[in-house]
């Protein structure tokens, strides 16, 4: 499934390219969400561990690879 990057939103799992390689993402905090870009803090597997995380951008008009949805 797609999704448009100013749609994710905290805890979605996207397929992104993290550390040199395509992989699934946990995106942890969202910042600039109203801005044309998008920056996502992300870590990969799914649990949060700071020296597992990055930052990825995304233009706020770039479809994303959704893995799950996250449910509230």
């Amino acid at each position: 499934m797609k999704i448009q990057a100013s749609n994710i939103q905290t805890g979605d799992r996207i397929f992104a390219y993290f550390n040199n390689k395509m992989q699934v993402c946990t995106v942890k905090y969202i910042s600039n969400a109203d801005l044309p870009n998008i920056r996502l803090t992300v870590f990969h597997g799914e649990r949060y561990r700071y020296t597992n995380s990055g930052i990825i951008q995304f233009k706020s008009e770039d479809l994303i690879d959704l893995v799950n949805k996250n449910i509230q």
